[in-house]
């Protein structure tokens, strides 16, 4: 049974800092890519980024980068997202997702496994 196990959200002041866990079980990084995504309540779930499983490399939506970094720590089987410069706009509920077969970071249904998601809310 794959599971994906999304944590570190919460409350943060403006120009704060999170990092946002993603355990996944039942598959390796190794074979899978993980997504990250966001939503906002009436919106569509956006994409934030992803890690590919072959060399780790990270990529990113252009209006998020330099301040978001995807990583993962391979024995432990979980990929993180640093919220950096943290903005009202970024208040969202955060998803990430699992695929093996990942074209393009920021399809959804490229994905085949999701986490259940982890509110962030950022607000003075």
């Amino acid at each position: 049974q794959v599971q994906l196990v999304e944590s570190g959200g919460g409350l943060v002041q403006p120009g704060g800092t999170l990092t946002l866990s993603c355990a996944v079980s039942g598959v390796t990084l190794d074979y899978y890519a993980v997504g990250w995504f966001r939503q906002v309540p009436g919106k569509e779930r956006e994409g934030v980024g992803c890690i590919s499983s072959s060399d780790a490399g990270a990529y990113y939506a252009d209006s998020l980068k330099g301040r978001f970094t995807i990583s993962r720590d391979s024995a432990k089987n979980t990929v993180y997202l640093r919220l950096n410069s943290l903005k009202p706009e970024d208040t969202a509920v955060y998803y990430c997702a699992a695929g093996e077969w990942v074209s393009s970071c920021y399809y959804l249904n490229e994905y085949d496994y999701w986490g259940q998601g982890t509110q962030v809310t950022v607000s003075s």
